[in-house]
């Protein structure tokens, strides 16, 4: 019998959710999901990630039925985009992919006060699906462009939304954090889940 047929899976490639997890204590395999990330026409930040945790979730599930799912993502957006348009219009900070974007990303948010907005979803086939969608604000320092480009060649975070990581260097280019659960800012509300988890009877102080 393959070995996630009844488990556990975090529909994720990525390491830092993967290492966030184990925190939980749950024993869980992984599995990259192969779906189009793409935003839709007038869709807010926190509908594109709760969309894209459920597809997420779903493309693993179809797979594994058996299986408990895990799936989230995450997006960012400069707060300061919410005055005088529609949220519908503001320009959604990615994953930047090459230096260049990663360049205009971080000088763009020097200054400014950056919200990321992460999404998380569960399926289980014994509940029904839990989504969710939880947000950190992010004060950026104003940063040089040498500070920006010195951070980008050191970390290279190409791979992260806002172009940076908060677990390492990352920190020094803030003001402030302001959140409920700072483990959002690097990919997953592990409150928020370690909550759908006990809905479906997986406690970690109760294994």
């Amino acid at each position: 019998m393959n070995a996630f047929a009844h488990g556990l899976i975090l529909a994720s490639s990525s390491p830092y959710r993967k290492q966030q997890l184990t925190k939980l204590g749950h024993k869980f395999n992984t599995q990259s999901p192969n779906i189009d990330e793409s935003r839709r026409n007038g869709e807010t930040p926190s509908a594109l990630v709760q969309r894209l945790s459920y597809e997420k979730a779903l493309a693993i599930q179809k797979s594994f039925p058996k299986s408990t799912i895990i799936g989230s993502d995450q997006v960012a957006y400069i707060k300061e985009a919410e005055k005088g348009s529609p949220l519908s219009t503001i320009n959604v900070l990615t994953k930047p992919n090459s230096i260049s974007n990663a360049i205009h990303q971080l000088t763009a948010c020097s200054g400014k006060s950056v919200r990321f907005v992460t999404g998380l979803c569960c399926l289980s086939p014994t509940y029904d699906a839990q989504i969710i969608s939880e947000y950190v604000d992010v004060t950026f320092r104003q940063l040089s462009q040498r500070e920006i480009q010195n951070y980008i060649n050191i970390e290279k975070p190409l791979d992260c939304a806002g172009s940076f990581k908060v677990e390492g260097l990352g920190i020094t280019l803030f003001d402030k954090v302001e959140s409920t659960d700072p483990n959002t800012l690097i990919g997953l509300p592990l409150i928020a889940l370690n909550k759908m988890l006990i809905n479906i009877g997986l406690n970690s102080l109760l294994a």
